[in-house]
């Protein structure tokens, strides 16, 4: 059988393995597995003698591929940075961001939702997780809003959307596991996360106004803050903005040369949270659950690495990457329909897998058509189809394709940030969080439009380091 065929037969098991519900993780690995025996058997003309040597073979290559791709010392980063956002929550970095935000700008029409957002965007910039950020401001912020009358579901949903926000705004693990997989320059990608995770704060801000006046009782403003009251709340959030300085400062230094690299960055970004957790009280079974907490959450991401990366292994052996390519390529329209076209993918896959599967499945494939749309890896902007060279598209690309998985934390029936907002509060159910949810993808979809459109709000930031 010809190898493109028993990568796509492979590929549609491994597919129905993971709609019938199991987990991305095993899925992968075991069809990566399977995949490579059927090609090593299949270059055996399936002669039963040889069987056991195809057996063997793609045992040794299924158990070196794990070790060889995760002993990287990038993905070094994705423990300290989720451990950031823990031991941030622990030092109560979390309330005093919400604080400062309420004080500053609850005053506007659907004020406290839109503090709300402004806040978790705060704590992403010290958190690596979407999941752990929803967590936290679903304690946090959802009381204060039901306090003062805002709708349940409404209040749901800004907390699970503005959630989204931390797999955008660095330190962002989803972004580290994109730099790894396309071979890309992480300190890069870091810094291009900045200005559209940003963006969407503020296009997510817009949107909660603009429903807030059209619908009086949806989010009413607070009021009564005096200027002293404002002023006394920056110095408890002030510690965020500290970490988040050093941690741009080890990536990329705009006065000089960096002081260290992205991983020390992350490592250094933790002790310092860690002793002002410390210092703010912290005490052992608190440090105990942030470090439990991390060592699940860092599990997870790594086993399903694990298991995709059998899989990619396959996928390199079948050639299917490069046949992907060729027929995208081949195709009689114009480079960005395909490209949105793509990103249309995304959102439909999106709607029943989790985001880091979803990536790190289809990357490997879909990510050499993207390069090859554009005129290919070395590219020049003056030859390219989206007018950016090779190095620039893999890092909008990374942008765009990062920013449709926070739209899928957010799509029924998997999004995973509305069931742990359900799962934090008694009072929601999921239907309720999804049904709050909903005026969100039109934001998300007026923010992809636009970083779609204008290249330029992603490449500014990393285009300053050459």
């Amino acid at each position: 059988m010809d190898p493109i065929a028993i990568g796509l037969w492979t590929t549609g098991g491994m597919l129905v393995l993971v709609f019938i519900g199991m987990r991305v993780a095993f899925a992968a690995g075991l069809a990566g597995f399977v995949g490579l025996l059927w090609l090593r058997w299949n270059g055996f003309d399936y002669d039963p003698a040889k069987f056991m040597k195809a057996l063997t073979i793609s045992v040794k290559i299924s158990g070196q591929v794990p070790h060889s791709k995760i002993a990287a010392q990038a993905l070094s980063l994705i423990p300290t940075f989720i451990l950031i956002g823990y031991l941030a929550y622990y030092a109560k970095l979390t309330t005093a961001l919400f604080e400062a935000a309420k004080r500053w700008i609850a005053w506007v029409p659907g004020g406290l939702a839109v503090s709300t957002v402004f806040a978790t965007a705060g704590f992403a910039a010290v958190s690596g997780a979407s999941v752990a950020t929803a967590a936290v401001f679903a304690r946090i912020a959802i009381p204060e809003m039901l306090k003062i009358g805002y709708n349940k579901q409404f209040a749901a949903g800004v907390v699970a959307a503005g959630g989204t926000l931390a797999s955008l705004i660095p330190p962002s693990a989803i972004l580290v596991i994109y730099a790894i997989i396309v071979e890309q320059d992480v300190g890069k990608l870091l810094l291009a996360g900045f200005i559209p995770g940003a963006f969407s704060a503020m296009v997510y801000a817009g949107l909660i106004i603009g429903i807030a006046v059209i619908f009086k009782n949806v989010g009413p403003p607070v009021t009564g803050f005096t200027w002293r009251e404002r002023f006394a709340a920056l110095p408890p959030a002030l510690p965020i903005v500290a970490v988040v300085v050093i941690i741009i400062f080890f990536v990329y230094n705009p006065f000089g040369d960096a002081w260290g690299t992205p991983t020390e960055g992350g490592a250094v970004g933790a002790f310092i949270v860690f002793l002002m957790a410390l210092y703010r009280g912290m005490r052992w079974a608190q440090l105990k659950d942030a470090l439990l907490e991390t060592a699940k959450l860092t599990v997870m991401i790594f086993s399903i690495i694990w298991g995709v990366l059998i899989y990619v292994r396959f996928l390199g052996f079948a050639d299917l990457p490069g046949v992907f390519s060729d027929w995208i390529t081949s195709l009689d329209m114009a480079p960005l329909l395909i490209l949105i076209c793509i990103l249309l993918a995304y959102a439909v896959l999106g709607m029943f897998m989790d985001a880091i599967g979803m990536l790190l499945l289809t990357l490997p494939v879909v990510y050499p058509a993207v390069m090859a749309l554009n005129g290919g890896e070395y590219v020049t902007a003056a030859d390219s189809a989206f007018g950016m060279n090779g190095t620039m598209c893999a890092i909008w690309f990374g942008i765009l394709v990062v920013k449709m998985a926070e739209f899928c934390l957010i799509t029924p029936p998997i999004g995973l940030n509305c069931f742990v907002v359900a799962g934090v509060r008694d009072d929601l159910t999921v239907q309720d969080v999804f049904k709050g949810v909903t005026p969100f993808f039109l934001a998300d979809g007026v923010t992809i439009a636009l970083l779609v459109a204008f290249p330029g709000i992603v490449l500014w930031l990393p285009s300053l380091v050459g």
